[in-house]
């Protein structure tokens, strides 16, 4: 049933958007992940939620990304970095002291406050913290889902601008991570079973697998995840931001010569 799905389009309703996006997922039984969203209608709680009402409208299609090809490997790619764009230097590098960090903090969800409120976003709540030496904003809200996107484009878009922001305006070099609705950590598990599932096919078939085009964050992932196989290599491949990973079976004398 739901090789059915792929081709296919279906509505779903909800009493607002996440409502309705979490009844396609169930009904489907696909992670949000692996769905092609459309708003038809946002929805409205009426006055005072009793009168007036409207439920939200989506329409979604399954993403066939499961069924990744396998593409020959004409030559071998040039661009093997794979790291993550945000993590360039974009300012003076320095000891921050954890009034520094407070400030950065303080000030990234400033700036994302007015970006929400440009969109406009209503009634998100941001909360702002420090975890492992980096800024950390999380969005909460009826609407935080919508600011995820499509793979979390979306919400890496607005990164890539309040970074911009807060380094530009503290002069030195902070990392600042969005998060909303926990997807960076779903996003993560998506991309590990991903890895795993096509390094064991690579393995079995003894052919290289290509994954579909993925931001520097996510094939950074895929890197470390397969980075520890000694069977397996990993090359990006491709031109501007968005590149795919080709995941390459070790042949013997690969694996003897990475031992040595």
């Amino acid at each position: 049933m739901k090789g059915n799905f792929m081709q296919d389009f279906f509505e779903f309703e909800g009493k607002n958007t996440e409502t309705a996006i979490d009844n396609a997922c169930k009904t489907m039984d696909v992670s949000r992940d692996n769905l092609e969203i459309e708003i038809i209608e946002p929805g409205n709680a009426g006055i005072f939620g009793l009168v007036g009402g409207r439920n939200a409208k989506i329409r979604v299609r399954v993403l066939n990304e499961e069924n990744f090809t396998d593409e020959p490997l004409d030559s071998s790619p040039s661009d093997e970095d794979y790291y993550d764009d945000e993590n360039e230097s974009l300012g003076e590098e320095r000891q921050l002291s954890p009034e520094d960090m407070e400030n950065a903090v303080q000030t990234a969800k400033e700036s994302l406050k007015k970006i929400l409120e440009c969109i406009p976003v209503e009634n998100a709540e941001i909360n702002g913290s420090v975890r492992d030496g980096a800024v950390l904003l999380e969005i909460i809200g009826d609407a935080s889902g919508l600011l995820i996107g499509r793979k979390g484009r979306t919400l890496y878009a607005l990164q890539f601008i309040v970074n911009k922001i807060v380094n530009k305006h503290l002069k030195a070099h902070i990392q600042v991570m969005l998060d909303s609705e926990n997807y960076r950590s779903r996003r993560h598990d998506y991309l590990t079973k991903m890895a795993l599932d096509l390094g064991a096919k690579a393995k079995r078939l003894r052919k290289p697998m290509t994954t579909h085009l993925l931001n520097p964050h996510d094939r950074k992932i895929i890197h470390v995840i397969l980075r520890e196989d000694p069977h397996l290599s990993t090359k990006s491949r491709g031109e501007g931001i968005l590149k795919k990973v080709i995941i390459i079976p070790k042949s013997g004398n690969d694996r003897r010569r990475s031992s040595l």
